[in-house]
């Protein structure tokens, strides 16, 4: 098969560092080893299309084998071409297998939330089926800002303003088994303009998708209009101050979030019925990390991820006891009895 191989310009070098350094990192924590499969995510926009270029080169390197996965959402004209440009770009630069998905897209979380959702599924669900433990996507240091910025109108805490992980490991189920593969963002630390730029200097053509420009997105206004009234009013260097505000939230919370792993295990009691915590236990600590034990409790023994609204009523069980009965959540329910508070699962009403 004729191999791709682009001129190396600083723009080319640039992507192939940040892939070579998070294949690497990958590798460090157990995720990868020799002959693995790697899947890039491609959509044919520039920022995926850099990437593939770049995990094509890269990859074998490190004695890895590199693949792609194209999801055709079916949601413009077109979108079938689309897919089958891309993959054929994929083949020419030599990633195997390059594997095609075509999927149906649902309305729950609005468009953007949907089109996601089923572009994970289908992504994770080939990366199975292909035995591939590590998936890489083409966010950019500019889709970092923006999801912070995001995040802050939101209002929605650290964990959202931590931004997108470099690498995400799969979350475990109730048995402690990991289900499905990593995500790895190598060009996280990468501006969106030097994707374009390594595209034009590897003579690749990426596609442009009109809602990149559509302001009927949140995400387009942050792109188009308020990154660059950021930038006029406080000076260049926004996005990546942005970038920077995401790493050290991130590191924030995962050490609480490690700190509410430890302490879990002192303070929680298992029963038939569910789950139970301290109350003196909990009442000791400071609020972040009390609030956090409760999630990972729920999250942990039933698979329910509480809204922060939901986390503070739990904690006013704690914190401001003045008799209430039960809360029932989603899927659970939640009372304060004698010295502890129970979780136990709701249940499911018969049809």
């Amino acid at each position: 098969m004729h191999m791709h191989r682009p001129r190396l310009s600083p723009a080319v070098a640039e992507v192939r560092l940040a892939v070579r350094n998070a294949l690497a990192n990958a590798r460090a924590v157990g995720v990868l080893r020799d002959d693995d499969l790697v899947l890039v995510a491609l959509s044919g926009g520039p920022d995926s299309l850099a990437l593939a270029s770049a995990t094509a080169f890269e990859a074998p390197k490190q004695q890895l084998r590199a693949g792609a996965v194209v999801v055709d959402h079916g949601l413009q004209p077109g979108s079938r071409e689309v897919a089958e440009t891309a993959a054929r770009q994929a083949q020419h630069l030599g990633l195997a297998p390059v594997v095609v998905e075509h999927v149906r897209v649902g309305t729950a979380g609005g468009p953007e939330g949907a089109a996601r959702e089923a572009r994970y599924a289908s992504i994770t669900a080939v990366a199975t089926t292909e035995g591939s433990p590590l998936i890489l996507v083409g966010h950019t240091l500019d889709d970092q800002a923006e999801t912070v910025l995001l995040g802050l109108a939101r209002g929605s805490g650290p964990d959202s303003l931590s931004g997108m992980a470099p690498l995400a490991r799969p979350r475990t189920d109730h048995h402690a088994l990991t289900v499905g593969p990593s995500i790895a963002r190598p060009l996280l630390g990468v501006r969106r303009a030097v994707t374009h730029q390594a595209c034009a200097d590897a003579d690749l053509t990426p596609w442009t998708d009109p809602q990149n420009a559509d302001p009927a997105f949140a995400r387009v206004r942050v792109r188009e209009r308020l990154i660059p009234s950021l930038q006029a009013e406080l000076g260049p260097g926004v996005p990546e101050a942005l970038a920077r505000t995401a790493d050290q939230l991130r590191e924030d919370a995962a050490a609480l979030d490690h700190f509410a792993e430890e302490l879990a295990e002192e303070l929680s009691e298992h029963s038939e019925a569910g789950i139970s915590l301290s109350v003196s236990g909990l009442a000791a600590n400071p609020a972040a990390l009390r609030q956090r034990l409760v999630r990972l409790a729920v999250e942990s023994e039933f698979g329910v991820v509480l809204s922060r609204v939901q986390t503070l009523e739990v904690c006013r069980l704690v914190t401001d006891w003045s008799g209430q009965g039960p809360l029932d959540l989603p899927g659970v329910r939640v009372e304060r009895v004698g010295g502890r508070i129970a979780f136990a699962a709701t249940p499911t009403p018969h049809r």
